[in-house]
């Protein structure tokens, strides 16, 4: 039996009114949302105490509401990098260069830093008798691993002094990426002369290592400023959970504003580092780090166009720009909230 064509024209309306339906379900559907939880990653150290303070005294958790907070250590950056873009976590408080590495590479589709968390606290420290870059010629070194943030600081400063090194071995002398604690050990043991380290490693090498500070890295930069760790996320993770990574953010800056009670901290980073290794860190050596730290949730923007260029003149940088890079809107919504300026981003956010 033929169908009238009134009908036909009445049932093809029903088809799309369907069709349209279902497309502004669907549109519905994915709208952000609040996520069920947050995985993120960050170092045991001084650097990194925003995410000590704010894991152990709730703070993280307690900012992100419902959403749960699970937590994973690493000791390096490109480590919690790969972990990042195999989706294993979804943000991660780390070092600079990592971070910038990922988001050249991916041609910005991996990751946004959304937040800054930590200045300085990094240095080279060697054996007493070292004076001098000259002296370094046939020595080992040691940074946390090759293409972090301290590995490229390393190489890039020796640059600076007509020291030559290779991301493959050889040079005037040897970089070996190596644990922070089995550096120390090594060290001790006269089996390396020195490493460029974050804190608390700088602390623990000049007090438990007999180690002295050949070159704090504050030194390097205009004002004595410079990131050594912030937050990122991923891209796709922001994308779906803008209001948890805001939720996260101000976490961060709750933790960066409970620091300002050094002692309360000392004895909170203590805490979390005890959970989190089974071992804490001596008092002479916590105050110390935290006396070459300072925390800050500007990420120090307009510090990333060098980081690029120091990157790229020792082999370890990936061509590309950096526009977009920052997502500072969370960040600066949790400012205006707390009555502090806005943060800009420059020509990267």
């Amino acid at each position: 039996m033929r169908t009238p064509l009134r009908t036909v024209a009445v049932l093809a309306l029903a088809a799309a009114t369907a069709a349209l339906t279902g497309c502004a379900a669907s549109a519905a559907s994915v709208e952000p949302t609040p996520a069920k939880s947050i995985r993120v990653g960050y170092f045991d150290n001084v650097t990194h105490a925003p995410a000590l303070v704010g894991i152990h005294d709730g703070l993280l958790q307690k900012a992100l509401g419902t959403t749960a907070l699970k937590t994973t250590q690493f000791n390096a950056g490109p480590a919690e990098i790969e972990a990042l873009t195999a989706g294993a976590i979804d943000a991660a408080y780390i070092g600079p260069s990592p971070a910038i590495n990922s988001y050249l590479k991916s041609a910005g589709q991996s990751l946004k830093i959304v937040s800054g968390v930590a200045i300085g606290g990094a240095a080279l420290v060697v054996k007493s008798d070292i004076t001098s870059a000259d002296q370094l010629k046939g020595k080992t070194i040691a940074t946390p691993q090759l293409g972090n943030t301290q590995d490229v600081a390393l190489r890039h400063w020796l640059s600076t002094k007509g020291l030559h090194t290779s991301t493959t071995g050889g040079g005037d002398l040897t970089i070996a990426p190596t644990d922070n604690a089995q550096a120390l050990t090594a060290f001790q043991a006269g089996k390396i002369d020195g490493a460029w380290v974050p804190e608390p490693w700088v602390s623990r090498f000049v007090l438990d290592g007999n180690a002295k500070v050949l070159v704090d890295e504050a030194s390097l930069w205009p004002g004595g400023k410079f990131p050594t760790t912030v937050l990122a996320v991923s891209a796709s993770f922001l994308k779906a959970h803008p209001q948890t990574v805001k939720a996260l953010v101000q976490g961060n800056a709750d933790a960066v504003a409970a620091l300002k009670n050094r002692a309360k901290a000392a004895n909170d980073i203590n805490a979390q580092l005890k959970a989190d290794t089974g071992k804490t860190l001596p008092t002479g050596v916590l105050a110390r780090a935290l006396d070459h730290v300072a925390f800050d949730t500007d990420p120090d923007a307009a510090a990333f166009p060098t980081l690029v260029q120091n990157a790229a003149a020792v082999g370890l940088g990936t061509k590309g720009s950096l526009k977009g890079v920052f997502d500072l809107t969370a960040l600066n919504a949790v400012r205006a909230t707390a009555g502090q300026s806005k943060v800009s981003a420059g020509s990267l956010g």
